[in-house]
């Protein structure tokens, strides 16, 4: 049951490539100890707890390792930002192929509600009770390039240039990395002069929704890329309601959750 489990839940390929950022196991110069588990069976474990939403307590037997070993190896790699390798990663395998979009992304967020942790706030939009914001931008297809945490009463202003900033640059199928979207899509919660100067700036065109002047519905044509792509994440369990203490545990699911999402488009 462990090798099909494992197996299930980090495929070959995927495995291949956490290979290539996984930082080598500590060695104790003076030898003993227990026998370190597998990183490919900690990896499926660590998967299953995000997609699950499962305590690391309530970690299934098949795995063949306990739920702190799985969490301190997640405390591990999230340290050594593991999880952000990967991503960045697969977006380099997406872009070789290219299966990337440059042509226009789009960039939302979503509340999730928070127990307890840093970088939490009243929601402004439910009654005040504490919540945190992730925040995505997304190319056309809805391929996740930049993610971001803050609480809830951050305002999406605020999250656009960290999360441009944010995009690494991609391999492309010819000629040199890219990192800028051609064309930035976002709703009026973004309609600000100084970004809009920012984003022209930088030669990125915007399409943001001004307020009192016309509806966001128009950009819906564009925008429902992002918004699919927002119940694809919070369809990643351990994201739909948040409780981790430190914020780079829950970007580190979020990392995780993108991760599977381009992976899945890799593999077709």
């Amino acid at each position: 049951m462990t090798a099909a489990l494992v197996e299930r839940m980090a495929p070959e390929d995927l495995w291949t490539l956490f290979q290539r950022v996984v930082p080598p196991a500590p060695v104790c110069p003076q030898g003993g100890g227990h026998r370190r588990r597998g990183d490919r069976e900690v990896l499926a474990a660590i998967i299953f707890v995000a997609t699950s939403g499962c305590t690391w307590n309530q970690l299934p037997p098949g795995f063949g390792l306990s739920g702190v070993t799985a969490f301190r190896r997640f405390t591990e790699w999230t340290e050594a930002r593991v999880w952000a390798k990967l991503h960045r990663l697969v977006l380099d395998e997406l872009g070789v192929r290219g299966e990337l979009a440059w042509s226009r992304c789009a960039i939302d967020s979503v509340s999730v509600r928070a127990l307890k942790g840093q970088l939490t706030g009243p929601n402004p939009t439910d009654r005040g009770k504490k919540g945190s914001q992730i925040h995505l931008i997304v190319d056309c297809q809805g391929l996740p390039l930049s993610v971001g945490i803050s609480a809830a009463n951050l305002h999406d202003n605020q999250a656009l240039i960290p999360l441009v900033r944010g995009i690494p640059p991609k391999r492309s199928r010819r000629g040199p990395r890219r990192r800028r979207p051609g064309k930035l899509h976002g709703d009026k919660g973004y309609d600000y002069r100084h970004l809009r100067q920012w984003l022209t700036s930088r030669g990125i065109r915007h399409r943001l929704a001004r307020k009192g002047i016309e509806s966001s519905r128009r950009l819906g044509r564009h925008r429902w890329v992002v918004e699919r792509t927002m119940s694809w994440l919070t369809g990643c369990r351990r994201l739909h309601r948040r409780y981790e203490r430190k914020p780079d545990h829950v970007l580190a699911f979020t990392a995780i959750a993108a991760t599977l999402i381009c992976h899945r488009r890799l593999t077709k």
